[in-house]
């Protein structure tokens, strides 16, 4: 049975970058915002070991402290932290309805969806392992700690091939492992990637296993999915390019989506089709997916929001 309907001015879903961020804007400007965090607080630098390229930390910081030193700042400005998870929505026009863990209805003025999005993975078991001590879904974030050596990549994409001309900027060399006997990138990126000296493209190769020492990745075993043939690559660092996966699903049917499933917002701005109701970070950035461009879109949703609210108040006047 359903608990007693709660009304919230400013409900936030999502406790990441962008999550956190619109919640320090929101409560900043009075909107008593309710965050709920959703299974992982935090979202996914909670996965990540050190994060050394967003804005204020020049001597680095865990991903986990850093969520940590968001949620607090959030929280010293008064927004209301929970630990839930939103189970179902219906959205309207004027006034927007979620239930949280299948048992609490909660009417909201506006929500904020900071959702994320999660990176897919090949299912290994040693990928999990040394997930963050040698393994990484993000080149951008991690490569700087690979400069000088020997890395292996996974993918065949735009987003592999783009990765691996990066890492090949830092890395003494890229090992690239294409499934097929084929890219799927498009023509230009192909090109950057067959005209870049130091990365080696492994052809109808794929992972069978990471291999590390416990404490970090010392190499990987690939095989030959024609001949069957397995050879150990020696590197110290192994990325995972085959694509993210908006944590959308809630909202199929609701609101506008790509055909990747990520939510769309109009140009220049977080508002989604459905008056009221605003999305920030990972979830509608299928681009960049950095910590700061999700920051940056969590304070805009939290700007519009106030700003859809005042409308609103006004109109009423």
């Amino acid at each position: 049975m359903l608990q007693e309907n709660e009304y919230i001015k400013c409900l936030i879903i999502g406790s990441g970058p962008a999550g956190y961020t619109a919640a320090i804007y929101a409560a900043r400007a009075d909107l008593k915002p309710v965050l709920y965090t959703g299974i992982v607080p935090g979202g996914q630098l909670t996965q990540t070991t050190d994060v050394e390229n967003f804005p204020g930390y020049p001597d680095g910081v865990q991903g986990t402290q850093m969520m940590e030193d968001f949620r607090k700042q959030a929280e010293r400005f008064g927004t209301d932290i929970r630990f839930g998870y939103i189970t179902s929505v219906e959205f309207s026009n004027d006034v927007h309805r979620v239930v949280v863990d299948g048992e609490k209805t909660v009417t909201a003025e506006t929500v904020i969806i900071a959702t994320g999005a999660t990176a897919k993975w090949l299912g290994l078991e040693s990928e999990q392992k040394y997930n963050g001590f040698g393994v990484s879904a993000c080149a951008v974030c991690d490569g700087f700690f690979f400069r000088g050596q020997d890395v292996a990549i996974v993918g065949a994409g735009d987003t592999a091939a783009e990765e691996a001309t990066y890492l090949a900027k830092l890395a003494n060399k890229v090992h690239m492992l294409v499934r097929r006997d084929e890219f799927r990138a498009s023509k230009a990126m192909q090109h950057r990637v067959l005209n870049t000296p130091n990365i080696e493209i492994h052809y109808n190769t794929e992972a069978k296993e990471i291999i590390g020492d416990g404490q970090s990745v010392t190499g990987v075993l690939v095989y030959h999915n024609q001949t069957l043939e397995e050879r150990l690559l020696p590197v110290t660092g192994f990325f995972v390019a085959i694509g993210h996966k908006p944590n959308t699903e809630l909202f199929k049917g609701i609101l506008d989506m790509d055909t990747n499933g990520y939510l769309i917002t109009q140009p220049g701005s977080t508002r989604t089709n459905i008056e009221g109701v605003f999305a920030c970070g990972d979830v509608q950035d299928h681009i960049y997916r950095q910590a700061v461009t999700a920051a940056g879109t969590g304070c805009m949703a939290a700007l519009e929001a106030e700003r859809y609210l005042a409308a609103k108040e006004h109109a009423i006047v």
